[in-house]
């Protein structure tokens, strides 16, 4: 169908469509007329012109402005015609009736016009409406699309990220293991031209050593992040104080902070605190070892601890290195992100698996604490912060029902 003939059969629509309201404002009028005057009594002029002013009420909400003028004129005729003494004619004798008729009149036609504003204004807010829903749905869409779009390039980078991790913290030590190991075998031959003393067995031995346990941790660390990511990390929360918390994690990095000054200081009197005192250790070991990883060797290293208003502690651990640049800051807690660029790897600096700091963030904010970072004393180094809520007697006394009838559980 061509543009002309499409708007001809639209025209011809609404001409028929407007027809359509003139002729049911007339047969409206006609029927009222008729089914008043069919009685043969004499019947008050005002319900026959309240009578009439629904026809033409009806006609406005239905038809519109046009139709209700017509319903409203045709309803005058009919009125004067057939009510209004003397009847049978289009005269009128007494002058109140002169005055009816033109209040019915303005009233009909004032009445028809408001009606049909209200139903234009009705159709325009149902239009409007309809607009809302149309441009929410493309919103929606494109949003949806941009999130769909986001999340890909999230899940490509975070498969480059874990292609990396792989590639640089399996077969590392994969390939330690595989040389060490291969010169063992080699020197077992008795055709083999390697002859190895006590002390380079030794030293292979210990090279298998330190690489399992590397990949170990590695192995762990993809576990604990897992765990953390589908909500099943369980806190074993009871009384404890920092200062055991960082006993505890410093014993444990003992051999990583050899040749360092390690200074902790703690508030006087710091209340105990109601957390995983296993947790909070791991998150303490894991800022230390990133504070001695990107430190020169020999720098000290500063922890401590205080109040951060009535119901957190606030715990930080300070180091001297390069630091960390502002833009980067709250990147690292990303799982296999590593601030330190490829290069500087070649140069010597230290890297990690990029999940140690995801882990400690993921604990500490299942805690109900928050972990961030600060530039160093003087603008200089980097200093890991980190809150975790003192807790209450309350919550104790829960817990330890929880644990109790746990415990009966397994018992019985």
């Amino acid at each position: 169908m061509s543009f002309t003939s499409l708007s001809s059969f639209l025209s011809l629509t609404s001409l028929k469509a407007r027809w359509a309201g003139y002729v049911s404002a007339v047969l409206g009028i006609a029927a009222v007329t008729f089914a008043l005057k069919l009685p043969g009594e004499s019947i008050n002029p005002t319900t026959v012109a309240l009578a009439m002013l629904l026809v033409v009420l009806f006609t406005a909400a239905s038809w519109g402005a046009r139709p209700a003028i017509v319903a409203s004129l045709f309803g005058v005729l009919c009125f004067n015609f057939f009510f209004l003494p003397p009847f049978g004619r289009f005269t009128i004798d007494a002058p109140d009736n002169w005055i009816a008729l033109f209040a019915f009149l303005i009233t009909a036609v004032t009445a028809g016009q408001l009606s049909a504003r209200v139903k234009h204004r009705a159709e325009e807010a149902e239009a409007g409406r309809r607009e809302i829903e149309r441009l929410y749905d493309e919103l929606r869409d494109a949003f949806e699309r941009a999130s769909h779009a986001e999340a890909l390039r999230q899940s490509e980078r975070l498969k480059s990220a874990l292609l990396d991790a792989v590639t640089h913290d399996l077969r590392t030590p994969l390939t330690s293991i595989k040389a060490s190991v291969t010169t063992l075998l080699d020197e077992m031959d008795d055709k083999a031209s390697v002859e190895l003393d006590d002390e380079a067995r030794r030293e292979m031995l210990e090279v298998i050593n330190e690489e399992c346990d590397r990949l170990n941790r590695f192995i762990e660390g993809l576990v604990e992040l897992a765990r953390i990511e589908a909500g099943e990390l369980r806190l074993r929360r009871r009384w404890g104080t920092i200062e055991e918390m960082t006993e505890t994690a410093l014993a444990r990095a003992r051999k990583i902070t050899n040749g360092r000054q390690v200074r902790i200081e703690v508030e006087p009197d710091l209340p105990v605190v109601l957390v995983d005192p296993r947790a909070v250790s791991e998150v303490i070991y894991t800022l230390v070892d990133n504070a001695a990883k990107y430190s020169a060797s020999g720098m000290p290293i500063h922890i401590t601890a205080g109040r951060d208003g009535d119901e957190m502690i606030r715990v930080s651990v300070r180091d001297h290195g390069r630091g960390i640049p502002v833009e980067l800051r709250e990147r690292v807690f990303d799982k296999f992100f590593r601030a330190t660029r490829e290069a500087d790897s070649k140069k010597g600096q230290p890297s990690g698996t990029g999940m140690g700091l995801a882990i400690a963030r993921g604990i500490v904010e299942a805690h109900g604490g928050q972990i961030w970072i600060e530039s160093g004393e003087g603008g200089r180094g980097t200093q890991v912060v980190f809150t975790v809520p003192i807790g209450d007697e309350e919550e104790a006394d829960y817990l330890l029902e929880v644990q109790t009838a746990v415990a009966r559980g397994a018992d019985g």
